[in-house]
């Protein structure tokens, strides 16, 4: 899964002044609760496969321990690191080199990786993420074969977004890529509406959010990616002028035009508009 910011206002507000006059009132109030930025260290570490789950029937969640958790933060709901996989089955990763001229691999190549993000991490030596199942994937295939013991490694989160959790109005827009953020969010949000519009089976996607209290869930179907149907289902949804937070991920191209609909259409303040590609159509 490959995670590309199409929508960084909330990024340029965080360090102080928006370019291109993107910011749409000088509020400081306003401006005071936008996302807020923030840089990790950057570390690479080993893990190692301690369970997995089927979840949903279509996840995989694989609980991995490792010391070398020690220190971990990830402080945004949608944060994403990098996880790294072997070129064969049961071949051992050996962990890059940090140097003046950048990161640099044992043998000068990098293995194949994928985005991922943390589901659960119990602050010490206990990660855990939820793969996908679909076809043709890296990492789906490596998680239908992996097993208790294997290792992998894993980078960042390098930069993280952290949002306020209580904004008054939010609404989320995913595909099954992106329920595993979701599912973190719900966990601490603090909404007095809270909409999720979910291109996911209904069956599925209450099978993997088995608690949906005060969610307002409108679920799409797997693999209904219609912009237009889309966009008249939120043509009925009221937006406040303020105290609001919107999320649009998954196809690159659907996920931009949500982004343009919401900033250029509904004249959102785009530093609360976030919209990401978790992948892109081949």
């Amino acid at each position: 899964m490959r995670i590309i910011l199409l929508f960084s206002h909330a990024f340029t507000a965080a360090a102080g002044g928006v370019k291109g006059g993107f910011m749409h009132s000088d509020n400081q109030a306003s401006r005071s609760r936008a996302p807020q930025r923030v840089r990790n260290e950057l570390r690479f570490r080993h893990i190692t496969v301690a369970s997995k789950t089927l979840v949903a029937s279509e996840f995989w969640r694989i609980t991995f321990h490792g010391s070398d958790l020690a220190g971990f933060h990830s402080p945004g709901f949608d944060d994403h690191i990098k996880v790294f996989f072997p070129q064969e089955s049961g071949a051992e990763l050996q962990l890059p080199q940090m140097t003046d001229e950048g990161i640099v691999w044992p043998g000068g190549a990098r293995p194949p990786a994928r985005d991922y993000t943390p589901l659960a991490f119990d602050g010490e030596s206990s990660l855990t993420l939820d793969f996908y199942i679909h076809d043709g994937g890296v990492a789906s295939g490596w998680a239908q074969q992996a097993k208790e013991g294997d290792r992998l490694i894993m980078g960042g989160p390098r930069g993280s977004l952290v949002v306020p959790t209580d904004y008054a109005f939010q609404l989320y827009v995913c595909d099954e890529t992106g329920l595993p953020a979701f599912k973190r969010r719900q966990a601490d949000a603090r909404a007095q509406a809270l909409h999720l519009f979910a291109c996911v089976d209904e069956a599925t996607g209450r099978d993997y959010l088995p608690d949906l209290a005060g969610v307002n869930a409108h679920w799409l179907g797997s693999g209904a990616a219609q912009v237009d149907k889309l966009i008249a289902a939120l043509d009925n949804i009221a937006v406040p002028q303020e105290d609001y937070f919107i999320w649009l991920t998954g196809e690159g191209d659907f996920a931009k035009a949500l982004g343009d609909y919401f900033v250029t259409r509904r004249g959102l303040d785009p530093a609360f508009v976030r919209a990401v590609a978790y992948w892109h159509a081949k």
